[in-house]
């Protein structure tokens, strides 16, 4: 073989494994929507199973209270509500509800899972589950009730959605259709064809046991957790399972500034982790188990709009190497936008997010943007600020 067919070789295996991310999304729907009609009994909890509920917060508590109200809001009994106030003031954080712990480290954590473990070292008693809200969430009233009914199939992990809590700007109109495309592929979709549900870092639930196992021999520093406990749980053998009902409203970013931050800590996690999905993918083909295999193959996915580009690329260098070619990935870009408005029209999506696609273009300039920031992203924050005033959602 020559050199220049060495060259052939790999651009065309590169065009593949970049490729496939396009169309992947639409075969699996297709898979979906013959497998729906045989999906899993509805449960109806009979016994509360008792929760702890971590907020975790760092340097910001303007949204604390709103938060804990929602929580406070929930038809359910038997839960514990614990505020890990990271490197905050706790002077106006007075709750007269004794469910609600407030917990202030001695020492700044400055990590999510520090964070937890503060709270689970500090359980006023042994609760079976956990879920874990970020201090800008709200909940649904069901949420809980809802987990049970995923936790009552023998689920140990299960994750919920997170809505949009705010549209107000084109950025978070935006920020939202991302959450609702990857809530439908990467959690209904992936756990309706038998592989798991991507954890979203909050919205999410687990026997406080795996949790420990998971997680509890680790020190975590810096974004990316719910990258490491995603592989964890779906190295050992489980699912994790998707909530459709089990809604938290989530910040969406709002401004420029905001959402380059954030979108640089999230790319600094995919090039941290993204190689789980090799082991994953091994691991799976050699013990014939469809759930490793599959979500192997999710974990190897870049960010959005990375693949977006790069195969714009490869589409328009076609159009000088190959024509053919060019036209293969004109017609994969095709199938994507496809799902991509599929996605948002099963979802009942609100209007105010189908009129901000035309700032997608935008949109993915400042993620472009944050590339620059990758390198040190997890030093500008360990949290992303928030400036979006607190309304009732529903």
């Amino acid at each position: 073989m020559s050199f220049q067919d060495i060259i052939t070789l790999i651009w065309y295996i590169f065009q593949i494994a970049i490729g496939y991310n396009l169309v992947l999304p639409f075969l699996l729907l297709m898979l979906y929507a013959l497998v729906k009609s045989h999906g899993r009994k509805k449960l109806t909890s009979i016994v509360e199973a008792d929760y702890a509920i971590i907020v975790t917060a760092y340097e910001q508590t303007t949204l604390i209270p709103s938060v804990v109200s929602s929580l406070l809001k929930l038809n359910y009994s038997n839960y514990l509500i614990y505020i890990v106030a990271d490197k905050c003031d706790v002077s106006s954080l007075k709750f007269d509800d004794e469910r609600v712990i407030v917990l202030r480290p001695e020492q700044t954590l400055s990590s999510n899972t520090r964070s937890h473990f503060y709270a689970i070292n500090r359980f006023k008693r042994s609760h079976e589950r956990l879920t874990i809200i970020d201090s800008d969430n709200l909940v649904d009233p069901n949420y809980l009730l809802e987990l049970n009914k995923l936790f009552d199939q023998g689920f140990s992990a299960v994750q919920g959605v997170r809505d949009a809590k705010n549209l107000d700007t084109l950025y978070a109109a935006l920020d939202g259709a991302r959450d609702i495309y990857y809530h439908f592929f990467d959690g209904k979709v992936l756990f309706n064809v038998g592989s798991s549900a991507t954890l979203a870092g909050s919205g999410m639930a687990f026997t406080t046991q795996l949790y420990k196992d998971c997680l509890g021999h680790q020190d975590i520093t810096g974004a990316g957790f719910d990258k490491i406990l995603q592989k964890e749980i779906v190295s050992r053998g489980f699912r994790i399972a998707f909530a459709d009902n089990a809604i938290v409203y989530d910040e969406k970013t709002s401004k420029s500034d905001q959402l380059v931050n954030q979108r640089a800590r999230w790319i600094n996690t995919w090039f941290r982790y993204f190689s789980f999905g090799f082991g994953l993918f091994g691991k799976g083909v050699l013990k014939l188990n469809w759930n490793m295999v599959l979500f192997g193959l999710i974990l190897l996915r870049p960010p959005l709009f990375i693949f977006l580009l790069i195969g714009l690329f490869c589409m328009f260098l076609n159009l000088i190497l190959n024509p053919f070619i060019a036209f293969i990935w004109f017609l994969g870009f095709v199938i994507f936008i496809l799902g991509f408005i599929l996605a948002l029209a099963i979802n009942n999506t609100d209007a105010r997010i189908y009129k901000s696609l035309w700032g997608i273009p935008k949109f993915i300039f400042y993620q472009v943007l944050s590339l620059l920031k990758v390198r040190n992203a997890n030093k500008h924050s360990v949290a992303t600020k928030h400036f979006h005033a607190d309304k009732n959602t529903k």
